[in-house]
């Protein structure tokens, strides 16, 4: 980015170079610290002569909050000075820019990059939210990018922030207009979820190029924001149900009607259990050892799901891994385990069908025995339906079939007396959950290898869009 027209100002120990940015009273340098490592920061010089009561508020709130946080992906203040002219503010420096210019360069983001985003930031909040601070202008220009070659997220610019829970409200106007929730706008009465509806504004934007309510002006955005219109997510480009869901529940206008902190963070979408982290590989290798023990053991269900679950921490840590050697080990090692688990897939798909087969005339039994019980009767009728389509090779109609089914019949199961039916229903249950549960995991792990490959070819998309920047 071109240096500003002026010089900038004087730091001690450090030089002041390149205009990263600016705003109502402060500008951001990128700097080097003059001595030892000449170590890259970001300096935000706050002109004491531009402080109102309020920009002193913002700047001590900012202050305040950074030098007590310390999280990945929060940005880091590591150190704030004085002089008689400028309060200088130096944190880390994110080569990467700001979300707002990366999703431009590119017009959308994948949903698989997004998700990485999502759980990036949805990481950093949770420990906010844990501590009761809310941002409260949350926004694509706020979230930086500390990394070309990898998606890594920082959060900055608390100078909105605020201690709160999600009781308290305020009447302050606070944050960007075109990221507010609702409520800030209509009513001036609001809490700690505004942040929730800014999250789902951002997603919205990563994913179809422009926030939900995009307008040329103020009054053509207030128009929108106090029209009560639910807001439709495009059918183009298309997204997951769970990604869908997750949009469609941040943002709700009613905030009493929106997602909620703990929600959010366990949403299947957000997903934080997966996401790319120095643990990943650690949790994926603890789950392989128990998985070879199994397989050893010729107990091949119980390795199958073993190494689908190791293999969902092994594709994030893949991700996570930076170094070349290791990564090119770790993804030979994830090979191998895809191999097996797609071998056991056959030997459990087949045992889980012979199972199924010989169960045929048993459940016809039992149909006979469930005349009295129409309840009984109607979801055996949905489970042979569930075969039906099982033997078709149609998945996902099959597992739809078997869990509706299975819903029924073990409440049917627990109100059942002793005796031969209830002997024949509690076998029937067994057989259709372990076919669930099989079709369930080769559902989940059809998509390893092209994910994994996702996965890797996500730092060259990174690297390729902040080169454009």
């Amino acid at each position: 980015m071109a240096s500003s027209s002026w010089a900038p100002p004087r730091l001690d120990d450090f030089i002041l170079t390149d205009k990263l940015g600016s705003g109502t009273y402060a500008t951001v340098y990128k700097a080097y610290r003059k001595r030892n490592t000449r170590e890259v920061v970001a300096v935000k010089c706050v002109s004491k002569k531009s402080l109102n009561k309020a920009s002193v508020e913002n700047l001590l709130t900012e202050i305040e909050i950074l030098k007590t946080v310390r999280h990945p992906h929060i940005l880091e203040l590591k150190d704030f000075q004085w002089d008689r002219d400028y309060i200088f503010l130096i944190t880390e420096y994110c080569p990467g820019g700001d979300l707002s210019r990366f999703i431009r360069t590119r017009r959308i983001l994948p949903e698989s990059i997004v998700q990485i985003f999502l759980q990036q930031l949805a990481s950093a909040l949770k420990f906010l939210y844990e501590r009761n601070i809310s941002h409260l202008d949350l926004k694509p220009q706020n979230i930086l990018l500390n990394s070309l070659d990898r998606p890594h997220l920082k959060l900055s610019d608390f100078g909105f922030a605020q201690h709160m829970s999600s009781q308290d409200e305020t009447q302050d106007l606070r944050g960007s207009p075109l990221y507010m929730a609702p409520e800030m706008i209509c009513s001036r009465h609001y809490d700690a979820r505004v942040d929730l509806w800014s999250v789902g504004v951002i997603l919205y934007e990563a994913l179809f190029g422009k926030a939900p309510f995009a307008s040329k002006s103020f009054s053509e955005l207030e128009e929108k924001i106090r029209s009560g219109r639910t807001i439709e997510i495009p059918t183009r480009p298309r997204v997951s149900p769970k990604c869908r869901d997750l949009l469609q529940r941040l943002l709700k206008r009613d905030p009493d009607e929106r997602i909620s902190f703990p929600e959010f963070f366990t949403h299947p979408f957000v997903d934080l259990e997966h996401m790319p982290c120095e643990e990943s590989l650690q949790k994926a290798a603890s789950l392989v050892i128990e998985a070879v023990e199994k397989d050893a053991a010729e107990d091949f269900a119980t390795a199958l799901t073993l190494y689908c679950r190791a293999l969902d921490y092994f594709i994030p840590a893949l991700h996570y891994e930076t170094d070349a050697r290791r990564k090119q080990a770790l993804r030979s090692k994830v090979s191998q385990y895809v191999s097996r688990a797609e071998e056991l897939k056959v030997l459990v798909s087949s045992s889980n069908k012979t199972h199924l087969m010989q169960g045929h005339s048993s459940r016809e039994l039992l149909r006979e025995m469930a005349q009295d019980k129409p309840r009984l009767y109607a979801a055996l009728d949905v489970a042979s339906a569930a075969v039906a389509k099982d033997e078709e090779g149609l998945m996902v109609d099959a597992l739809d079939l078997y869990q509706q089914s299975l819903g029924e019949l073990l409440l049917m199961l627990s109100a059942e007396p002793p005796g031969r039916r209830r002997e024949l229903l509690h076998s029937e249950i067994q057989t259709l959950m372990r076919r669930a549960e099989f079709l369930k995991e080769q559902m989940k792990t059809s998509d390893w290898k092209s994910e994994s490959l996702d996965q890797e070819g996500l730092s060259e998309s990174v690297r390729g869009s902040c080169s454009l920047q």
